[in-house]
């Protein structure tokens, strides 16, 4: 082997090494339902998993039966309904107990296998108390009133503490939100090795919200986003810049996420979310409102971010 041979041997290994680093996934993600608002069948529920596994936790539960169907219809899984929901759906991260973040999962828990259901305390005791409590619903728990028949374990996150999320590889920390202040909704930063993803549930801007939650959880962040471990930020953005302040009811605007992530950028560097996955969540119809979302943060998008817009039933890559 000559020289040459060699160097450009050495060459193709280092250049195709650098290439499967950049483009390695991280985690597998299917939306079972991206919309806010009235469409039943589409409500906020998102499955991520370790990528090229099949061990997903869902991510809210507005919508389950019909997002899993969606999914089947789009040769995303190709198994039954009910395997999915059975066997492949390890969990639920539940970030707070608005109806159209957990109805999917209350609607399905008599077809459901035994798992268990993570939220923080106080998204958990309205939870036991107001759905699962034998009147509302079966209490289809380990906890709380009535009769509980044990098919889920309700499980209380710590906020900001590492748990494991079971019969998965990936941990979960959570994070406070404010939903309307002190109306409580949560973020969940999800690891898989060394990689992660963050789900923030229904958040109103720390501007508005007289709260300084987002604050700190970029500032929790930041330093993944400069290390390019994070792979994606799952956010709302419920309605357009014209919806006024005191109607945001806790949720964002394309202006207002803007300067959010232009807070976690220069916690984590100028230029660092250049081309990093945003993936919206959230949008409220109709669509004439959706229309003028992605328009404005199209036009307003100085950070130069990816912004993505999941499709229910197709999946994601991170």
């Amino acid at each position: 082997m000559t020289a040459y041979t060699r160097l450009f041997l050495c060459f193709l290994l280092i250049t195709t090494n650098i290439f499967s680093q950049k483009t390695k996934t991280s985690f597998s993600v299917v939306p079972l339902g991206v919309m806010g608002g009235i469409d039943e069948k589409n409500l906020s529920a998102y499955l991520i998993a370790p990528a090229n596994t099949t061990d997903y936790i869902c991510l809210d539960a507005g919508t389950v039966n019909a997002g899993i169907e969606k999914a089947i219809e789009k040769k995303t899984f190709k198994v039954s309904t009910s395997e999915v929901l059975r066997k492949h759906i390890k969990g639920y991260l539940i970030s707070h107990a608005h109806l159209d973040h957990v109805s999917g999962l209350i609607i399905n828990s008599p077809a459901d296998s035994s798992k268990t259901v993570y939220a923080t305390n106080k998204c958990m005791e309205m939870m036991e108390n107001h759905y699962f409590n034998d009147q509302t619903w079966a209490n289809f728990g380990d906890a709380g009133p009535g009769f509980p028949l044990k098919k889920y374990h309700f499980q209380t996150l710590n906020l900001e503490e590492e748990t494991s999320l079971t019969n998965t590889k990936m941990t979960v920390k959570a994070f406070s939100l404010s939903h309307v202040n002190p109306f409580e909704s949560t973020a969940f930063l999800i690891k898989n090795e060394n990689d992660y993803a963050l789900y923030l549930g229904d958040t109103g801007p720390d501007e508005v919200e007289k709260s300084n939650n987002l604050r700190d959880l970029w500032t929790a962040v930041a330093p993944l986003v400069k290390a390019k471990k994070l792979k994606g930020i799952f956010i709302e953005v419920s309605f357009p810049n014209e919806q006024p302040d005191k109607f945001l009811f806790g949720h964002l605007t394309p202006k207002y996420l803007l300067k959010e992530l232009h807070v976690l950028e220069n916690l984590a560097g100028k230029g660092s979310l250049e081309n990093f996955k945003i993936i919206i969540t959230h949008l409220k119809p109709p669509a004439k409102n959706i229309a003028k979302i992605k328009e404005q943060l199209k036009a307003q998008n100085d950070l130069r971010l990816k912004i993505i817009y999941p499709e229910q039933g197709k999946k994601l890559e991170l």
